[in-house]
């Protein structure tokens, strides 16, 4: 199993009024490096690798650890380390089908959509654009799952926006590793969004669902690596 390297500490700036709790600090160090995939799965993260690239002791280190093994991103080994846990084929599928539930149906109840929804969902396209361009993927990934969110968000149903929440790391890691591994799907990803974005101004809510089911299904082939 590859070992986690600590050349790449957490940045500080001394413009900070308070900087977060240690155990924070270095939870959002791993958990950061895992979803964008710095940290890979099968992985093997040692408390002296980490406290080391966070500038921390062990102890807030072994806090964060088991903060993430409950959100199920790594698996402690006593005395050996942290492994980062792979994407399996089950969660691919169950992310999916959740996806599908989900967006479908705030896609159609988006319709018709307000001019707020409209002008938010061209900010994200344009940013997602802009942010493809500069080729930072983690930062594209954060904003395409931010699009489908904000349709979520509008179809007005708090419970469904917060089992959608819930989906966001999966989301997040299976989307920098789709484009990694395919970077032609992030052109695709940002013209399918068109397409959607265009099918919820005309008022299409049949069309929505139809660019919500076949790109999300897109992308369950990739993850899956069915695509050659």
């Amino acid at each position: 199993m590859p070992a986690a390297s600590s050349s790449a500490p957490v940045r500080s700036t001394s413009s900070s009024l308070k900087r977060p709790p240690a155990a924070e600090r270095v939870y959002t160090h791993i958990k950061e490096a895992v979803l964008d995939r710095r940290y890979e799965g099968g992985t093997l993260l040692t408390e002296g690798d980490l406290a080391d690239a966070v500038g921390v002791s062990r102890t807030p280190v072994r806090e964060a650890l088991l903060r993430l093994e409950v959100e199920g991103l790594i698996k402690l080994y006593p005395k050996k380390g942290a492994l980062v846990l792979a994407v399996s084929a089950q969660e691919i599928k169950d992310v999916v089908e959740t996806r599908l539930l989900v967006e479908e149906f705030a896609a159609r109840k988006a319709v018709p959509a307000s001019p707020r929804l409209i002008e938010r969902l061209e900010q994200l396209l344009e940013e997602q654009r802009q942010l493809a361009e500069a080729g930072d993927l983690a930062a594209v990934a954060v904003t395409d799952r931010c699009f489908h969110a904000e349709i979520v968000k509008h179809a007005g149903n708090e419970i469904l926006s917060r089992l959608y929440d819930q989906l966001r790391d999966r989301q997040l890691r299976m989307g920098v590793a789709v484009m990694e591994a395919h970077p032609g799907r992030i052109e695709a990803n940002i013209t399918e969004h068109g397409e959607l974005l265009e099918a919820i101004r005309a008022g299409d809510a049949d069309g929505a669902a139809l660019v919500v089911r076949r790109h999300v299904g897109r992308v369950r082939e990739l993850v899956r690596g069915e695509d050659r």
